[in-house]
């Protein structure tokens, strides 16, 4: 099959990258000549374990290329994929749509035959449709169908997501379309891959559901460590017992500063405007939210409680501050929301994270970046872990202790027990969801 990957964002550039080594020709476009010119010369502008190895064989056996010029993609395409950009709209929560439907009409004028045109990107309910009047108004003419094929990547993990998917999700409106997206997946279908087939609002509909049901499960296990702080219990024997509930499942259930990221945060606030316009709130969904802004200024109110309830003047490092481990995604981070409150209180802050410089250091002005997790720790009064890389996982307890000035822990992950830190010249460790937190 011919594809045309619009947009070469994460989800583009992933899906494209995958979508060749199913042994597609496929060409990837992006407006930005910078970043073109970057993949053109080999270099991966994001940051995802495994991409830039699968980008580089699948360049070499000639199935894979990337260009600014859309009317040479789309031509002659069998499937053009719109994978662009769907941020919060800045006021009002809707999802913007104005990468989405520029590209749908450049699409249109661009096809030349029968061509399946996908929306890969997150698109509120309804979109579909806006696409297909955008795309017959721009060209009256042109023979094609719309589908809706949400992605379900998770970063850090999105090769394997899309390799080894839970479903793909396909809506269509005709069997000409459906037979195109069949071909295009057929080697997951040949592997026993779930293929759902639906129609185009189902489709837009479950890529919200999902991630709003995911998000609520992360913020119902961060209430109820707020709970086991104050009533006594530990959180992680809570969701174990929980987790181990077939109905209930063990993911997503790890208590910590909140989530955020590129999806959780911009699908619940979409999903929530979406409930608004359609006169029935999504009152779950829109307490979520509420409660996990709160949870990342109740982490703020643990690292003040162990700076002796004052940062001015403190020395914090920060071990960790994108919105999870391997990716170099800052969108929606705990850490934006904790670390300015860190600086504005006075401290000073300290901060290490493997991938996240090259973002951070536009978002967190005025803290002094590190590599080496022992020297940010030297003479400072905190350590907060705050991203649990693997690389935080297996610190030298005793080490790290010896050269703080006053050796306490924040950890936000619960990476270490209480014991083991206390036991290695700690002098406090603060976890979350932890009924006492314990001091020597």
């Amino acid at each position: 099959m011919r594809i045309a990957m619009i947009g070469t964002g994460y989800v583009g550039l992933v899906s494209g990258v995958c979508f060749s080594d199913f042994g597609h020709d496929v060409v990837c476009v992006d407006k930005s000549e910078r970043k073109i010119e970057m993949l053109q010369a080999g270099e991966v502008p994001i940051y995802e374990p495994g991409l830039d190895v699968l980008m580089a064989k699948n360049v070499s056996a000639g199935r894979l290329t990337f260009t600014t010029d859309l009317a040479s993609a789309v031509d002659g395409a069998d499937a053009v994929f719109i994978a662009v950009g769907t941020p919060t709209r800045r006021g009002d929560g809707h999802a913007d749509l104005t990468y989405v439907m520029a590209a749908a009409e450049e699409i249109a004028q661009a096809i030349t035959e029968y061509t399946v045109v996908v929306t890969k990107s997150t698109v509120p309910v309804g979109t579909n449709r806006k696409v297909h009047a955008v795309v017959s108004a721009a060209n009256p003419k042109a023979s094609f169908d719309v589908a809706s094929n949400p992605e379900f990547l998770r970063e850090g993990a999105a090769i394997d997501d899309f390799m080894r998917p839970d479903r793909v999700v396909v809506g269509v409106e005709s069997e000409r379309a459906a037979e195109v997206m069949a071909e295009i997946y057929r080697p997951l279908y040949l592997r026993d891959f779930p293929i759902l087939t639906t129609d185009l609002e189902s489709a837009e509909m479950i890529k919200y559901a999902a991630n709003a049901f995911l998000a609520t499960k992360i913020t119902f296990i961060n209430e109820i460590a707020g709970l086991c702080e104050r009533a006594g219990g530990d959180v992680k024997e809570v969701a174990r017992g929980i987790g181990l509930d077939g109905r209930i499942g063990n993911k997503f259930l790890h208590a910590g500063p909140g989530y955020g990221g590129s999806c959780f945060p911009k699908d619940t606030a979409a999903l929530a405007r979406i409930g608004q316009d359609h006169a029935h709130p999504m009152q779950i969904t829109e307490t979520v939210i509420r409660v996990n802004d709160e949870v990342k200024k109740r982490m703020i109110e643990k690292i003040r409680e162990a700076c002796d309830d004052n940062f001015n003047g403190k020395t914090v490092a920060v071990l960790g501050v994108t919105f999870k481990p391997n990716t170099d995604d800052m969108r929606d981070a705990p850490s934006l929301t904790i670390v300015p409150a860190l600086i504005g209180g006075g401290a000073r802050v300290r901060v290490v994270d493997p991938q996240g410089r090259a973002e951070g250091e536009a978002l967190l002005p005025g803290v002094e970046w590190l590599d080496d997790p022992y020297a940010a720790a030297a003479e400072a009064d905190v350590v907060v872990l705050l991203t649990e890389w693997n690389e935080f996982r297996a610190l030298n307890l005793n080490d790290l202790a010896e050269t703080m000035k006053s050796a306490r822990m924040v950890d936000l992950r619960n990476i270490y027990s209480s014991a083991l830190v206390l036991g290695s010249g700690f002098e406090t460790y603060v976890g979350v969801g932890v009924g006492d937190h314990t001091q020597m």
